[in-house]
C-alpha cells in the first residue's frame, strides 16, 4: 500500500445518487491521515475503502453545506467510540462555529478522545502540531465562507550513494551529515550539498465548492496531486457561476495554468449519470494524469519530481 495515497470515499454534489456516495476524502500521508468534507455515508465509505478512524489525525472542513460535512457528527462520534489514542486536529471555516458544535454535540456519546478545534479566520497557515508538512488554508468564492487546504512538504536533499562512497563515508558518518550538514572526514570538511542533490518536497491540494477565483490558482500551483470540483460542465457555466462551482473545463485550464502534475475531478451534479463528457471537457485543457474519480477510488501521490 502507498504511504502517500488519495481515497475518494464519496463524489456526489449536493445529494447523493444510487452510485456516488456525499462527499468524503481521505489523504494518507506517511503517519499522517486527513479526512476532508465529510458528507453522509462517510463512516460507511470508510469501512469499504479500509480506512480506520484510528488512521484520522486531521479532519479539514471547507464549508458548512451539507453534503461537505453532515457526516462529521458520526466520524466525531466513532473517533471517541474507537478510543482513537491521538489528537486529531479539525479545521473549518470560523464563522461556522455554530454549524460545528452543533455536529460536534448532535447527540449524546462518552467523549474518549481529544478532539482539537481550529476555527480557520481567514487564509494563511493553519496550526498543525507534529505534523511534517505545512498546512495552508486558502480562501475561495462561494455563497457561505469556504477554504481550500494545501499541504506542503519542505524542500530536502536525496543523497548520492555514489559520492558517499568515493568519500568512504558509510553508516553513522552519514547520519551524522544529513543531521549537521557537515562532516570533518580525513582532514576536510564534506558538506551535504556535496554529497546530495535538491528534492523538491511534494504538494496536495484540495480545491471544493467555488466559482473560479485567485484562490483556485493559488492552492493549485505546483501541486504533485490536485482534487478540485468539477461540478458540471461547460454548457452549464452559467450554472457553475451562479452556484459557485467550477466545470470540467474550467477546472483543467487552471491545473494546466498551475503546473499540476496529476489532476482528479469530483463532486459531480446529479445531472449527469455518465462522466465521459467530463474526461472528454477536461482532455482537452490538461494533458498530465486526469482521473474522474468514482466512490473508492485511489490515487498514489506521484514520484517525486526531477530538478
Amino acid at each position: 500500500m502507498s504511504q502517500r495515497e488519495f481515497v475518494a470515499l464519496g463524489t456526489a454534489s449536493q445529494v447523493p445518487t444510487r452510485r456516488r456516495n456525499h462527499n468524503g476524502y481521505f489523504l494518507r500521508w506517511d503517519g499522517e491521515g486527513l479526512l476532508f468534507d465529510p458528507g453522509e455515508g462517510t463512516q460507511r465509505q470508510m469501512l469499504h475503502a479500509g480506512v480506520s478512524a484510528t488512521s484520522i489525525t486531521r479532519i479539514g472542513v471547507t464549508h458548512f453545506h451539507g453534503d461537505h460535512s453532515l457526516g462529521l457528527a458520526g466520524v466525531i462520534q466513532r473517533i471517541n467510540l474507537d478510543r482513537v489514542p491521538h489528537p486529531v486536529d479539525v479545521y473549518y471555516p470560523a464563522t461556522g462555529e455554530v454549524f460545528f458544535e452543533r455536529l460536534r454535540h448532535a447527540t449524546a456519546f462518552h467523549e474518549t478522545a481529544e478532539l482539537r478545534p481550529r476555527p480557520v479566520t481567514g487564509p494563511g497557515p493553519l496550526a498543525a502540531p507534529g505534523a511534517p508538512f505545512t498546512l495552508e488554508a486558502v480562501r475561495l468564492s462561494h455563497p457561505v465562507d469556504s477554504f481550500g487546504y494545501r499541504l506542503v512538504e519542505p524542500d530536502g536533499s536525496r543523497l548520492l550513494p555514489e559520492r558517499l562512497a568515493a568519500l568512504g563515508l558509510r553508516g553513522p558518518d552519514v547520519g551524522l551529515l544529513q543531521r549537521e550538514g557537515r562532516i570533518e572526514r580525513d582532514g576536510r570538511t564534506v558538506t551535504l550539498a556535496e554529497v546530495s542533490v535538491p528534492r523538491p518536497g511534494q504538494r496536495f491540494a484540495f480545491v471544493m465548492d467555488t466559482r473560479l477565483c485567485d484562490g483556485v490558482g493559488e492552492l493549485a500551483e505546483g501541486a504533485d496531486l490536485l482534487v478540485i470540483e468539477a461540478t458540471f460542465l461547460d454548457a452549464d457555466a452559467h450554472l457553475a457561476e451562479d452556484h459557485g462551482h467550477l466545470t470540467a473545463a474550467q477546472a483543467a485550464r487552471a491545473a494546466t495554468e498551475a503546473g499540476v502534475r496529476t489532476l482528479v475531478l469530483t463532486h459531480f451534479s446529479q445531472r449527469y449519470p455518465d462522466l465521459d463528457a467530463h474526461l472528454a471537457e477536461a482532455r482537452k485543457h490538461f494533458d498530465g494524469e486526469l482521473i474522474v474519480a468514482e466512490d473508492l477510488t485511489r490515487v498514489s501521490v506521484p514520484p517525486r519530481r526531477d530538478l
